[in-house]
């Protein structure tokens, strides 16, 4: 219980920034099965981006994939079928087609699964309209990234800016790669969901900042900008895990017992990139965006000062070639002679 009652208290002393180099590496990897994944399979776009038609109906015949593809003749060759609740239903999502090749489909899909034609759900998507829904969800993120730019460089500095960015793109990355894994279709609602949570990691990100920000301005002992950040981040520690599980959790009950226990499909395209998102945005604000601020404030000359004269003040030899920038091995140089 004293443990935990020091992560409430914030007074932990864990090295965020010491460790850099394990987080990244585990992000790295992340991201890196993620563009795999992204390469190999692509994203399960849905008709909405692509255009085409949709056909969906009850299957009571219980017709399997190769009796629907042989009934549905050459457009067959072509079409994505999918069994749905185990074969309740089926789904057929072909290119943009004719009204009499798509009467002539119906017609051959309602023999083979044995239905009826008012049971029968069509619908279609030209492909010019697939092309501005996919460019204005590509705008909408492009002026989302703009405005967080914009903003935290007037809130705070550029520098933190570009750390919040990172974190960001780290987010995307994981999300969109976590929709390729699963196979997941990405639907408007995902976009909107995708949104949503980069506005929770730029939030938690914020919440970072400012602390780290108050910090520097209150620090009175001249400690370095790495001890500063680890400070901060210590600080902020239970407050972010806090944020993240109470919204993880009845993220999770969406789309583990809505969507995925009781079949609520409709749930599942949000659910997923929230639930992704919102545990990505919490690691990337805490393990990413922190220390790479950290990493490169380092080393410009005031801070790559103070950092040589706390090592000098603890007996050290200064600190290595690498952790100062040219001006601040310059001034080390001096000081020396």
């Amino acid at each position: 219980m004293s443990a935990i009652g020091r992560l409430y208290r914030g007074e932990t002393s864990i090295d965020f920034v010491g460790q850099a180099r394990r987080w990244f590496i585990v992000s790295g990897v992340a991201i890196a099965i993620c563009l795999l994944s992204l390469a190999i399979r692509n994203l399960n776009l849905s008709l909405d981006f692509t255009g085409g038609t949709s056909i969906s109906m009850p299957n009571p015949a219980a017709a399997g994939i190769g009796e629907i593809r042989s009934a549905l003749g050459s457009e067959g060759t072509a079409a994505r079928v999918q069994l749905v609740d185990d074969g309740a239903s089926v789904r057929i999502q072909t290119e943009a087609v004719g009204l009499d090749t798509e009467r002539a489909m119906v017609l051959s899909l309602v023999e083979v699964t044995g239905t009826r034609i008012e049971l029968t759900d069509v619908e279609s998507v030209g492909p010019t309209f697939g092309r501005q829904i996919a460019g204005r969800a590509v705008q909408a993120l492009l002026v989302f990234l703009g405005v967080v730019v914009v903003f935290i460089s007037i809130r705070f500095e550029w520098k933190m800016a570009i750390g919040a960015i990172a974190a960001l793109l780290h987010d995307l990355i994981l999300t969109a790669g976590a929709y390729s894994l699963v196979g997941f279709e990405v639907t408007p609602a995902t976009v909107v969901a995708v949104l949503t949570i980069l506005g929770y990691s730029l939030y938690d990100t914020v919440v970072v900042y400012d602390k780290i920000k108050e910090n520097v301005e209150s620090d009175q002992d001249r400690r370095t900008y790495t001890d500063l950040v680890d400070r901060s981040m210590n600080q902020v520690l239970m407050r972010s895990i806090n944020t993240s599980l109470t919204s993880l959790l009845p993220v999770g009950s969406l789309l583990f017992i809505g969507s995925l226990l009781l079949g609520a499909g409709t749930l599942r395209d949000f659910a997923l990139a929230l639930f992704v998102g919102i545990g990505a945005g919490t690691y990337s604000s805490i393990f990413v965006a922190a220390p790479l601020l950290a990493l490169w404030k380092e080393r410009e000359t005031e801070w790559a000062r103070r950092r040589y004269r706390s090592e000098r003040k603890a007996g050290g030899s200064g600190p290595s070639p690498h952790r100062l920038s040219s001006r601040g091995q310059s001034a080390a140089r001096r000081r020396k002679k």
